[in-house]
C-alpha cells in the first residue's frame, strides 16, 4: 500500500507570476518497498527518491536541495524540476509558425534553454487533486509568457507503485497552436547523491536507441540523425560510464538528444537501463517519446580546475560528472526542423507524455 503524505517544504517563496509570497508544499510517496519520493510544488520538482541496494540499505539517488535559497540559486541546473513549455534548445529563440515568425526569449545568449527565464520550473505549482497513491499539479502559463503564443494549461500526475515505480504523466492543453515539449530534469546516482564521479564511473548505461541528433558548437541541432552504429554512441549494449567518458575526451561528456527505437504510434517503450554494481542498484526508463537527452552533468562545477562545488542537500557537494540525466522528449529545436517530430499542440489536441522510472536491485 501507498501512503501519501504532506509537509511545508518554505513558507515564504514568492510566485514569479503572481508576486504574491506563497508556501512551497512537499508530498511524500512511500511504499512498503523502502521507496520513498518526495515532490514539492516549486517547479513540481522531484526532489528526493530513496531506494534500497542490493543489501537493504537505503539512500537518497537524486541530487537536489534542501532549502527553498538552493533551488532559487543560478547554481541550480534545474535539478528534479519539470521543464517546460519547451524543454532543450531552439536555435535564436526564433520559429516560423504557421506563417509567422515567433521571437521568444531567450536565456542563454542567442539561444532559448528550457523554456526561457521563467519557465515551468520556477513556476509555483497548484495542486490539483491528492490521490491514493500520488499527487496532480497544474499551471496555467499566460498567453504570450517568454514570447509563447497561447494559454497553456499543463497537469502533471506523479504515482508511485508498490514495484517501485515512479510513473509521471505529463498532459498539456492551448487555446493557441504552440509548441510543447515537457520533460523532468531529475538528476541521478544509484550510489548515492552524494557519490560524485568515482562511483558515476562505475554505472553501466544501455540506451534503446539508432541515432543521435548531430548538434554544432551550441549544441544545437544541424537537422541530421547520426547513426550510432559501432561509435562512442552505441550504447545499445551496457557500457561502463568511466570508459565512454574517457573515450569522448576531449568532449566534456554527454550531452545529447538519443533517438528511441520504438514502434508509433507512441507505444510505452523501454528507453534505458542503468546499473551500478557495486551497490545492485539499478534503473530503468519506459516513456512514449521519441528521443531522451542523456547528459553526464558536464556543466556542474570542475573542482579540478578549482571551481566551488554546488552545496547540496545533506551538505553534499555537487561537481562536474557527479550524476547523469535521461530526459525523455521529442527531439530539441523541432520547432525548426521539418524532418523531426512536431511539438506544435493546438486547440482542442491534448499533449500526453508518460515516463516511467522503475528502480530495483541485482540479486546476491
Amino acid at each position: 500500500m501507498v501512503n501519501v503524505t504532506e509537509d511545508i517544504f518554505a513558507t515564504a517563496a514568492v510566485n514569479p507570476f503572481t508576486k504574491k509570497t506563497e508556501q512551497i508544499r512537499r508530498f511524500t510517496l512511500r511504499n512498503e518497498e523502502q521507496m520513498t519520493v518526495q515532490i514539492l510544488t516549486l517547479g513540481a520538482t522531484i526532489s528526493s527518491i530513496k531506494v534500497p541496494d542490493a543489501q537493504g540499505h537505503v539512500e537518497d539517488v537524486t541530487l537536489g536541495f534542501d532549502n527553498l535559497a538552493g533551488y532559487q540559486s543560478a547554481q541550480n541546473p534545474y535539478m528534479g524540476a519539470t521543464i517546460g513549455r519547451v524543454c532543450n534548445r531552439i536555435a535564436n529563440g526564433r520559429f516560423v509558425l504557421d506563417g509567422k515568425t515567433i521571437q521568444v526569449s531567450r536565456n542563454r545568449g542567442e539561444l532559448t534553454l528550457h523554456g526561457g527565464f521563467v519557465g515551468f520550473d520556477k513556476a509555483h505549482w497548484e495542486v490539483d487533486q491528492m490521490l491514493a497513491n500520488g499527487v496532480r499539479m497544474k499551471h496555467t502559463n499566460p498567453d504570450g509568457h517568454e514570447g509563447y503564443p497561447g494559454e497553456v494549461t499543463a497537469i502533471v500526475t506523479f504515482t508511485l507503485t508498490e514495484d517501485n515505480c515512479l510513473h509521471v504523466v505529463m498532459e498539456a492543453e492551448t487555446t493557441k497552436p504552440t509548441p510543447v515539449n515537457l520533460t523532468n530534469h531529475a538528476y541521478f546516482n544509484l550510489a548515492g547523491h552524494k557519490a560524485g564521479k568515482a562511483e558515476l564511473d562505475q554505472h553501466e548505461v544501455q540506451i534503446n536507441a539508432y541515432g543521435i541528433t548531430e548538434t554544432d558548437s551550441n549544441s544545437i541541432p544541424t537537422g541530421k540523425i547520426l547513426l550510432v552504429d559501432g561509435g562512442n554512441f552505441d550504447l545499445r549494449v551496457a557500457s561502463k560510464l568511466g570508459d565512454r567518458l574517457k573515450q569522448l575526451e576531449p568532449a566534456v561528456g554527454f550531452d545529447d538528444n538519443f533517438c528511441v527505437k520504438f514502434t508509433p504510434p507512441a507505444a510505452i517503450t523501454n528507453i534505458a537501463r542503468v546499473v551500478h554494481p557495486p551497490s545492485g542498484r539499478w534503473l530503468e526508463i519506459a516513456s512514449n517519446q521519441p528521443g531522451v537527452q542523456f547528459y553526464t552533468s558536464n556543466f556542474l562545477p570542475n573542482t579540478a580546475n578549482g571551481e566551488t562545488p554546488v552545496a547540496g542537500k545533506e551538505g553534499a557537494a555537487y561537481a562536474k560528472h557527479g550524476g547523469f540525466c535521461l530526459e525523455t522528449q521529442k527531439f530539441p529545436d523541432s520547432v525548426n526542423h521539418e524532418n523531426f517530430p512536431s511539438t506544435i499542440l493546438r486547440p482542442g489536441e491534448k499533449y500526453r507524455h508518460e515516463v516511467i522510472y522503475k528502480f530495483g536491485k541485482l540479486s546476491q
